[in-house]
């Protein structure tokens, strides 16, 4: 495979893509591509985005014209991974490296579906973003936040197998892609672990929130908050260590930075509600449930979550108003 990334595809054009736009168009300019089709590409190439107040033209490519990308980067929501599965596909020639910023624990093992194992490299993302309409914020991330990427059981061992030579070249060519950006990465040599802990803090903090449609003070300020944010914590550290992840409630609790943010915030799934928009519940709590289910793994407290939340979509859906 080639050593080296030239070209870049990123599919999904929200917060999350505007963080690796911004941090790539200088160094790759015109082989640096946003995927769409439709009105959609119509649209990102007449208006552009406007990130932290710089206008950006976009590259915009359909998935068979980016073919054989050497790097796509997935940015997308939850919910539109499947149908995005055939772009996926279609970007993907034998040599592209991928990689998923999407939030959850399972959209490698989703991208597996169409494209080799070996050719995904596991990362995350810590970014706080706000998007409105074509135009997208974010404060420069500081050293903790940022991108974090790696194989699983970094050149140690994987599921059992010896990690493979190919997949630690395309390792290396990722990691002299991130050191040419203007982003804020980390290559990891625990991945999964990192991965986890994002999880258990997004399901943590996200969900108590929106239950209660209160801000992130709420969790300084109600007992009760505090009693809901653990127990779906401990229901996720305990399904952790049931794939080998030792992660604890006390550190993810404790290394929240809800205490730093003005107490009026509010995350992701509660912005959502507020919007009228599909939240990522399904990625949040539906996962745990359905991995639970597996592992045989009760799980409540999650249970009740995911129910509370599909019934405040259902309501602002006008499907009960009474």
């Amino acid at each position: 495979m080639n050593n080296k990334i030239n070209t870049v595809a990123v599919l999904g054009a929200g917060a999350v893509g505007a963080y690796v736009l911004y941090g790539l168009k200088d160094e790759f300019k015109e082989n640096l591509w946003v995927i769409a089709e439709g009105d959609r590409a119509e649209k990102l190439k007449t208006e552009g985005l406007v990130i932290n107040g710089i206008p950006y033209t976009l590259n915009v490519k359909s998935p068979k014209e980016a073919h054989a990308a050497d790097l796509l980067v997935v940015c997308l929501k939850y919910a539109a991974l499947a149908d995005a599965l055939p772009d996926i596909r279609d970007v993907a020639g034998p040599n592209t490296t991928i990689i998923s910023l999407m939030n959850g624990v399972d959209s490698e093992e989703t991208i597996a579906q169409v494209v080799p194992r070996e050719q995904i490299i596991h990362a995350l993302i810590r970014i706080a973003s706000q998007h409105k309409g074509n135009h997208i914020t974010f404060p420069l991330p500081e050293e903790n936040m940022g991108i974090f990427y790696g194989i699983p059981w970094a050149y140690g061992r994987e599921d059992g197998n010896q990690v493979s030579g190919g997949r630690i070249e395309r390792l290396e060519a990722l990691r002299d892609c991130m050191c040419r950006s203007k982003m804020v990465t980390h290559l990891s040599n625990d991945i999964l672990t990192e991965i986890w802990k994002k999880f258990a803090l997004n399901i943590s903090f996200n969900i108590p929130q929106a239950i209660l449609s209160a801000g992130v003070g709420v969790y300084s300020d109600s007992i009760h908050a505090s009693f809901m944010s653990e127990a779906l914590c401990n229901e996720v550290v305990l399904l952790a260590s049931s794939y080998g992840i030792d992660i604890r409630t006390s550190d993810i609790l404790s290394g929240s930075s809800a205490s730093s943010i003005p107490k009026k915030s509010r995350y992701s799934t509660l912005q959502d509600l507020d919007a009228k928009r599909a939240t990522e519940i399904d990625m949040f709590c539906g996962t745990v449930i359905r991995l639970g289910r597996e592992k045989e793994i009760p799980v409540p407290y999650n249970t009740f979550a995911y129910h509370v939340i599909k019934g405040l979509e259902e309501k602002n859906t006008g499907k009960f108003d009474y």
